[in-house]
């Protein structure tokens, strides 16, 4: 093995997420390792390690399999070489507008939701505030 591949245990430990989820994302396609060892083990590049990190940004925020795919396909095709055509060009950079436009509504979204637990777990403490100082409470 060179320096420029890695073994999945070593990706998992970069990535933060579970040898499962990486054999997940691979058997759905999303990411496939660059190569494979003569033993048949997995091996991962640090651009497969760039597509896993997109996908463990995108799953908080509730993008689906089939939309992570999209992103990392009009991605992708913009890295490589980029499009000879500049009507694709403009097609793929809009594509990741709309993502980052879902991308932050999804955040705003979190925000407000973030914001009524918070209102929550407050109401609850001084509920218990005041449970605590009735007569006969016990602390």
């Amino acid at each position: 093995m060179d320096d420029k591949h890695m073994q999945i245990g070593e990706v998992a430990a970069r990535t933060e997420l579970s040898l499962r989820t990486i054999r997940h994302y691979e058997e759905t396609g999303l990411v496939i390792p660059s190569a494979r060892s003569q033993g048949g083990f997995r091996l991962y590049t640090e651009a497969d390690i760039a597509r896993l990190m997109v996908i463990r940004r995108m799953k908080p925020l509730g993008f689906t399999l089939d939309e992570m795919r999209d992103l990392l396909d009009a991605t992708g095709r913009l890295d490589s070489d980029g499009p000879a055509d500049i009507g694709e060009r403009a097609a793929l950079l809009e594509r990741i507008r709309t993502y980052e436009r879902a991308a932050a509504q999804k955040i705003d979204d979190l925000r407000v939701q973030l914001a009524r637990a918070e209102d929550f777990a407050a109401t609850l403490r001084a509920r218990l505030g005041t449970a605590r100082s009735e007569p006969g409470a016990s602390t």
